[in-house]
């Protein structure tokens, strides 16, 4: 039964849950719900560094599905918080492979929003075998195209929080926003790189929903984790090579995949979503005539949980 109020599954509390150490600096933290024998799912979050909300256990039927949730490097409840050594996006697709082993999972459904969706494309392309699908929402290639649009691409659409974000830079540095906060969010000195990491926050969640939100308040752990890995991930242009999640789509061409994309997505443009889609034929394109970026805006939740509801049906998407 669907939540009256909501395109989602109601809320529900993880059946397992606990700590895994990928190497000798990270933990990450991993979380289970739904059915033990439903079809497996790995759902992975944005930013790189926004973490999980209990909101991302309800794109499922908890009595279909078997989910598995985790707080990627840096991000969330793993540790330590905002920890950008040995954080890398190959890294990123190793624990998934220690988490799909963990589990005893042979081929899962692969569940990706924003960041997300660039991490869920790399992880198949590296491992097409472990993959029965795809849904993608908000796409992001991670193309220097796309990173210089986040940065500077803001001031055509909300020049009010372009110019709140280049405020404390001086103007001598504003011909590289990214590298003159990589400096300051990077920073050993806390009195300079929490007002950095407030900053880039700010900017980003001001941007995600099409129609204007109330401001929520600071969040040390989100506030951190998304500041030093989206800047982080940025500075090194996701760890890709020049436009290789386009490149390498053919690795995963075969697999059914759903595209679900916000209109007026300001964060991930929908030319990513369109390049994409063309360059994967037998993937279905969702676009959402009345949303942006938020996955929890309606018309976005509804298409990911008809997604994932025809996915449990069918196998494929339409």
């Amino acid at each position: 039964m669907f939540d009256a109020a909501s395109p989602l599954f109601p809320p529900i509390t993880p059946s397992r849950h606990g700590m895994l150490a990928v190497d000798g600096l990270h933990t990450i933290y991993w979380e289970e719900v739904g059915n033990p024998d439903g079809i497996p799912v790995i759902f992975l979050h944005g930013g790189p560094g926004a973490g999980l909300s209990p909101q991302h256990r309800r794109f499922f039927d908890p009595e279909q599905y078997r989910v598995i949730l985790f707080d990627q490097r840096g991000a969330g409840k793993s540790t330590p918080l905002g920890e950008c050594r040995a954080n890398t996006t190959q890294l990123l697709i190793e624990d998934i492979e220690r988490l799909r082993e963990m589990a005893g999972v042979a081929q899962w459904l692969v569940f990706g929003g924003s960041w997300g969706s660039t991490l869920a494309l790399a992880y198949g392309e590296a491992h097409p075998e472990r993959c029965l699908g795809f849904v993608l929402r908000g796409i992001f290639l991670c193309t220097r195209k796309e990173i210089d649009w986040f940065l500077d691409g803001a001031q055509w659409f909300h020049p009010e929080v372009h110019a709140e974000f280049i405020a404390p830079i001086p103007e001598a540095e504003r011909g590289d926003l990214l590298q003159a906060y990589v400096r300051r969010i990077m920073s050993a000195d806390p009195a300079v790189h929490w007002p950095a990491v407030r900053a880039w926050s700010r900017f980003e969640g001001r941007r995600v929903f099409l129609l204007p939100q109330a401001d929520e308040p600071p969040s040390d752990t989100l506030d951190l984790g998304v500041g030093r890995l989206e800047s982080h991930y940025m500075a090194h242009l996701g760890f890709f090579s020049d436009d290789q999640l386009v490149r390498d789509i053919g690795r995963i061409a075969h697999l059914p995949a759903v595209i679900v994309q916000g209109r007026y997505d300001v964060i991930c443009p929908p030319v990513s979503a369109w390049r994409l889609h063309q360059a994967w034929p037998g993937s279905v394109l969702k676009m959402i005539p009345d949303a942006g970026h938020g996955a929890m805006e309606q018309g976005i939740a509804r298409a990911l949980v008809a997604a994932t509801e025809q996915f449990k049906r069918q196998r494929a998407f339409a």
